[in-house]
């Protein structure tokens, strides 16, 4: 295979890597909110001494809902990172399908929209993660969510 005839595979290579990019900045920011729910409970764990009985229920209630979180946000980053390992996968297959010339087209699609599915997923339970937040936040406001009914 010449140069020439590898530079059309090579610009059809780059849409999975600027998706692995896309991917790894939001696996970052997951990470990051991970990280930030993990200190927050070990902040609520051990209450200092002479606390009340209300603010021991508060904490118990923020710590269910941290527990909520961290679990939205582990499945939120495994499909971010399944979805990022697809693209990883969908480059080879199109370099190695272009050098033996196979016609494995309907591979490339399932993998590419499985690719697509998994950041939808990981999407959908960042936001999840987001609401879930806020909903604690407004609890430890004592303010009514306007979402609820």
């Amino acid at each position: 295979m010449r140069l020439a005839d590898l530079i059309p595979v090579l610009q059809v290579a780059v849409g999975p890597v600027i998706l692995i990019s896309g991917v790894g900045l939001l696996l970052l920011s997951m990470t990051n909110r991970l990280g930030r729910t993990i200190d927050r409970t070990r902040d609520l764990i051990d209450p200092p001494h002479g606390v009340s009985e209300e603010l021991r229920k508060r904490h118990a209630s923020q710590l269910e809902i941290l527990w909520q979180r961290a679990l939205l946000l582990r499945s939120a980053i495994t499909l971010a990172a399944i979805s990022a390992l697809l693209a990883a996968v969908l480059i080879i297959v199109i370099f190695v399908s272009e050098l033996l010339k196979l016609e494995i087209a309907i591979i490339v699609v399932a993998i590419f929209v499985a690719c697509l599915l998994a950041v939808i997923g990981s999407l959908i339970y960042f936001i999840r993660d987001i609401d879930l937040s806020l909903r604690a936040l407004a609890m430890e406001l004592s303010i009514r969510d306007p979402n609820e009914r």
